[in-house]
């Protein structure tokens, strides 16, 4: 399970890589939505699925190592990576539709979902760290919310979005936001390994402890 912690987002982070640099042609980087992969190709749909259910199991993952030491503590934020999960596996059940312009049922639930996803994880990150040191977790919850931002006002369906000529690069603004947020799901998954290494030997035999 620590392991899928950490294994899911790298995974995901590889797969979106692989998308850009073997189907670069078929979605703009700058305009084009990841999501549209999933009603492309049939070749880069499978690979978009098997990156966010990747994600997922990484975020159900880093959600169980943060139970220790302090469950309390990581309550909300053990929630929100939870929430994430399933917001992935409906985005990935449900596509996408292919347009500025939802139209569908399941365009709407997938609109709804990837919204969940991309509000959850800085939340979840913020929360953690908000009463102690910030380190990676909180840098990169508050970089990826800044983001997150920056990207919602650029996305077409912004009333500003015109005035800042955002339909020229809101795609490329979703990228960072989701290269961000499967960083900040891997510090979260690290900060959880760090905590559970910290009670290891509390859990030890006392026997051996003492040799």
């Amino acid at each position: 399970m620590i392991l899928m912690a950490t294994a899911g987002p790298a995974t995901a982070l590889l797969l979106m890589l692989a998308l850009h640099l073997f189907f670069a042609d078929l979605i703009s980087p700058m305009t084009g939505l990841l999501s549209d992969y999933a009603v492309t190709d049939p070749t880069t749909e499978t690979i978009f699925a098997l990156g966010m259910m990747a994600l997922a199991a990484g975020c159900v993952a880093t959600a169980w190592s943060l139970t220790e030491p302090n469950p309390a503590r990581t309550a909300a934020t053990r929630v929100l990576l939870i929430v994430a999960a399933a917001g992935l596996v409906l985005g990935t059940i449900f596509p996408t539709d292919l347009s500025a312009d939802v139209s569908t049922l399941g365009g709407e639930i997938h609109r709804w979902s990837t919204a969940v996803v991309f509000t959850s994880l800085p939340v979840a990150g913020w929360i953690l760290t908000r009463r102690g040191p910030l380190g990676a977790v909180g840098v990169l919850a508050r970089v990826s919310g800044a983001f997150l931002a920056a990207y919602l006002l650029s996305h077409p369906t912004s009333p500003v979005s015109a005035l800042i000529g955002g339909e020229a690069y809101f795609g490329l603004l979703e990228r960072v936001v989701v290269v961000l947020e499967i960083l900040l799901v891997i510090a979260l998954a690290n900060a959880g390994k760090v905590a559970q290494r910290a009670v290891a030997p509390a859990q030890r035999p006392e026997h051996a402890l003492n040799g």
